[in-house]
């Protein structure tokens, strides 16, 4: 495989990962009015919605903000010609740190440790444009 095609594996990545919240989210909000904490009207307009959907909504909504610069710096960089081995690594060590940021998100929530996740993957990220930045710099 050419190393700039590579660069699309962490892109399916993390694509990947929005289906699967979106699966999650689907399965917790169907489960919710199956258990009666919630009727199906109430998602029309969600203003209120029980805590284990609501975690997962909110988790999906974030992967629509800072992995969108993800996806615009991945294909900025296979259109430049930008893709190299370190390109990759730090691609796919964003794509993991937004895996784990979703799954303490829609599992212990715990603040702390999903801000620290959230930081990373943003250095990361921010990391991949200085990349590009150079990149076309030289």
């Amino acid at each position: 495989m050419p190393q700039s095609t590579a660069i699309f594996w962490p892109v399916i990545a993390q694509v990947a990962l929005v289906h699967g919240i979106y699966f999650l989210m689907m399965r917790r909000r169907f489960g919710a009015v199956r258990a009666g904490t919630a009727k199906a009207q109430d998602y029309r307009i969600p203003t209120i919605e029980p805590a284990p959907s609501a975690t997962v909504a909110r988790s999906l909504i974030n992967q629509f903000e800072l992995p969108v610069l993800f996806f615009l710096v991945s294909i900025l960089l296979y259109l430049t010609n930008g893709v190299s081995h370190v390109v990759l690594v730090v691609a796919w060590l964003f794509v993991a740190s937004r895996y784990l940021h979703a799954l303490v998100h829609v599992t212990s929530n715990r603040l702390m440790v999903r801000q620290r996740l959230f930081s990373l993957g943003f250095v990361f990220n921010l990391v991949l444009w200085v990349l590009f930045a150079v990149h076309i710099a030289a």
